[in-house]
């Protein structure tokens, strides 16, 4: 059978009409098509150009109160028609064993777009336009003999998606994401420091060629290859509960790990137990548990422009909101998506998301980000008499419950009477995450707000990847411990 299309993209409205599986309650397609390209520099020197492509096609199923998920990147009438059937039988098997059932009403209509905001397309550079700027950028981190290795990476990706059902959602969705990392070593004798752009690709945003202006990257290359010899001749970070003063950079981190993974249903619901760990946050505690201090605000929200997460529908056709997750310092709603609400009968946000089309959507972070407060960065700093600031994150280790936790930053310095003053190396803090969060004493304005994600957020059985954006100003948390 010929696949019938639109302007060279699948006409997947037509190809729902013409599915034969009457039996079935509700059928969804989800068409993905991805491009990936990776650009690597090393001392220098070229090491990679690759680019790589995906298409294909999920298909949805409701039959006898379950959903099942088949996939295929067969784009021809026939296949889908196999692989729709497929899905089809696996909800019947799984009605046997359901611990709910689900109906229609957790896959209501939805017509919509997004498009990812850009200024300069990726046509605007050529191949060799970019490898050239990279080797600059791996040039101008290495500031000194004693720089041992630079390195400069870029991922573009272009993503599209297209989402229809059979009770007549038609969702269209164009994304253009860019991430980077540079990076260099240094030694001197028996002493290694790294240190990255903001963190190991840290550096996500959705956007164009406008995200690598050349003067702006260039000059935080030399800052980052200056940053690494002051690593090499400084002191040891000390042993001490003190006042912590953290980057939007470690934020990223501590937000993800300690706010976003806890706060997944389905994980609280006992679905990821068995891989990647349950969580100390119960579904009683929605509504009551006090998270954190007053100043702790947490949104979930996929709506802004620039976010690495950004969308306007998430997998399953629920409509993108910004939510509050935690709003002056209480615990209000969780990372949910229409199946897990159902199920523990607790606010969710358009969270089911899938890292490709041979993935079935479930529970996942997008934007998750710490909302700012009124605390000016001198304002901050010059209250505190001893304490540390932290930038970066560089390692991270947090129990199966989300609940103890020990990260390590790349870059900090010491605060004294008011002020940073010598630069330390190898600082790591520790804590539990409800105290943790009940200690947070300040938060930085707008000004000092950042946004930063990861492409490399892991979850699910068989594995998902998927992508996170998190926003967040400079915060103080007081009575930390600290060490190297």
């Amino acid at each position: 059978m010929n696949t019938p299309t639109i302007n060279s993209r699948l006409d997947l409205r037509t190809i729902i009409d013409h599915l034969d599986l009457p039996k079935a309650d509700w059928v969804g397609l989800r068409e993905v098509k991805e491009t990936n390209t990776t650009r690597y520099i090393r001392d220098g020197k070229p090491q990679s150009n690759g680019r790589n492509q995906t298409h294909g096609i999920m298909v949805e199923v409701l039959a006898h109160g379950q959903f099942g998920y088949a996939s295929t990147n067969h784009l021809d009438l026939s296949s889908i028609q196999t692989t729709a059937t497929r899905a089809y039988q696996q909800a019947i098997a799984a009605s046997k064993w359901g611990i709910h059932n689900f109906t229609t009403a957790q896959r209501p209509k939805a017509i919509g777009q997004y498009h990812s905001p850009f200024q300069i397309p990726l046509e605007a550079m050529t191949v060799g336009e970019i490898n050239d700027l990279l080797i600059k950028i791996c040039s101008a981190l290495k500031v000194s003999d004693k720089i041992v290795k630079t390195s400069a990476y870029m991922v573009t990706t272009e993503t599209e998606t297209q989402f229809v059902s059979s009770n007549g959602s038609d969702i269209y969705q164009k994304f253009l994401l860019l991430a980077t990392d540079y990076a260099a070593v240094g030694q001197d004798g028996n002493v290694i420091q790294r240190r990255g752009d903001n963190g190991q690709l840290a550096r996500c945003n959705q956007g164009g060629l406008e995200l690598m202006d050349q003067d702006l990257v260039i000059n935080r290359a030399q800052v980052i290859g200056s940053q690494v010899i002051e690593l090499l001749n400084a002191e040891d970070c000390p042993t001490a509960t003190t006042s912590l003063v953290l980057a939007p950079d470690q934020m990223l981190l501590q937000i993800h790990e300690s706010v976003g993974h806890p706060l997944e249903i389905d994980r609280i619901l006992g679905d990821e137990r068995n891989y990647a760990g349950s969580s100390f946050v119960k579904l009683g505690d929605f509504g009551n548990l006090v998270y954190g201090s007053e100043l702790m605000n947490i949104s979930f929200d996929p709506t802004v422009s620039d976010e690495y997460a950004s969308y306007g529908f998430d997998d399953v056709g629920m409509p993108a909101t910004k939510e509050y997750l935690i709003k002056d310092g209480v615990l209000l709603r969780g990372l949910g998506s229409y199946e897990s609400q159902e199920r523990s009968q607790i606010a969710g946000v358009a969270s089911a998301r899938a890292c490709s089309w041979n993935r079935p959507a479930i529970d996942r972070m997008a934007n998750l980000n710490l909302e700012a407060g009124n605390s000016s960065f001198d304002n901050m700093i010059g209250g505190i008499e001893h304490g540390i600031y932290m930038q970066s994150n560089r390692s991270w280790s947090i129990d199966d419950y989300r609940n103890k936790f020990q990260f390590g930053c790349e870059y900090a310095q010491l605060i004294e009477n008011g002020k940073l003053t010598k630069t330390i190396r190898n600082p790591n803090y520790r804590g539990i995450t409800n105290q943790f969060w009940r200690n947070l004493a300040k938060v930085g304005d707008q000004y000092t707000t950042e946004s930063y994600g990861s492409p490399f957020c892991g979850k699910g059985e068989p594995n998902q990847t998927i992508r996170v954006g998190h926003a967040s100003p400079v915060c103080l948390f007081e009575n930390i411990e600290v060490f190297s």
